[in-house]
């Protein structure tokens, strides 16, 4: 067996070790990520107490920073209470230095097919105190389908008036624009990635 054959071997037992351990943390900064029993509430309740301007600012940037680190963030009035972001692709094991992909599993998916996220996260004064933050990761692949090089519509032949009678095709225009629909039952959210999100939002506070 040469030094190859054993090191796909190797690559073969870490993905699957890695699908069949349910409790292996996220690959998204593991150290951090540790899940926790039941997870994180969503919404989840942040800075107990009388809601202030001071405390609203830091949980909206608890909460900016925490969907940074996976997303490009839509501009908004930093006091809507809303941040929404735009749409992000999933990465795969090929791509192990980029985040996103909540675990290995849906790293594995991302290999073979196109996915891509995007959050919406909403920040309001909790009932008895504090601010609430919630968070919607949605979840969504591409659509193909026809081939890539495909034409948008059917070829047309059409006879040129010339000696030999050629046949000349014309080909309708293509579409640059990438479909997408959603992935997965509905709500076609990926809690999985809420938690992660979640989590970092909670420890964004620690030693404050």
């Amino acid at each position: 067996m040469n030094w190859r054959t054993r090191a796909a071997g190797a690559v073969g037992l870490v993905v699957l070790g890695g699908l069949g351990c349910a409790s292996r943390p996220p690959l998204d900064n593991p150290a951090l990520l540790q899940a926790a029993p039941g997870g994180a509430e969503n919404p989840v309740l942040l800075a107990p107490g009388q809601p202030t301007p001071e405390g609203y600012e830091e949980i909206y940037n608890r909460t900016l920073d925490a969907l940074d680190d996976y997303f490009p963030i839509k501009p908004a009035s930093r006091y809507s209470g809303v941040i929404e972001t735009l749409p992000q692709i999933a990465p795969g094991f090929e791509q192990p230095w980029k985040s996103g992909s909540p675990d290995t599993r849906q790293r594995l998916l991302a290999m073979f097919q196109t996915i891509r996220h995007y959050a919406i996260a909403r920040i309001w004064a909790g009932e008895r105190g504090g601010y609430r933050v919630s968070i919607e990761v949605y979840k969504e692949i591409e659509d193909n389908p026809r081939p890539s090089q495909a034409g948008s519509s059917t070829p047309i032949f059409r006879d040129v008036a010339s000696g030999d009678r050629t046949s000349e095709v014309i080909s309708g225009p293509r579409s640059a624009e990438r479909q997408w629909i959603p992935a997965g039952p509905a709500p076609h959210r990926d809690f999985a990635f809420e938690q992660i999100i979640l989590r970092k939002i909670q420890a964004g506070g620690l030693g404050k």
